[in-house]
């Protein structure tokens, strides 16, 4: 099971999320506040999408949003933004 293990603020609306298999990508949040919903539109701010937070291995935030890290890893996946971690050969 896909967890997110940590994320950094690295803009405006977006996060480098670490993930529990050492996958790591940049995830920009624009698609999800041009949804512009009663939970969606507070992360526009910059001063609020920094006070993004886990929750059980989920991304969330104190208005009561979370997203699935499962389904963070997949779009990031299938976007081919996911950086795997460097193979160790002994």
């Amino acid at each position: 099971m896909i967890k997110l293990a940590g994320l950094t603020v690295t803009g405006p609306v977006a996060l480098t999320l670490t993930f529990s298999d050492g996958t790591r990508a940049v995830w920009s949040a624009d698609e999800l506040i041009a949804r512009d919903t009663v939970t969606t539109r507070p992360l526009a701010n910059p001063a609020f999408f920094a006070r993004a937070f886990l929750e059980a291995g989920a991304l969330a935030w104190p208005n009561g949003l979370e997203l699935s890290p499962a389904s963070l890893h997949r779009r990031l996946e299938a976007a081919g933004a996911l950086v795997r971690p460097e193979t160790a050969f002994p």
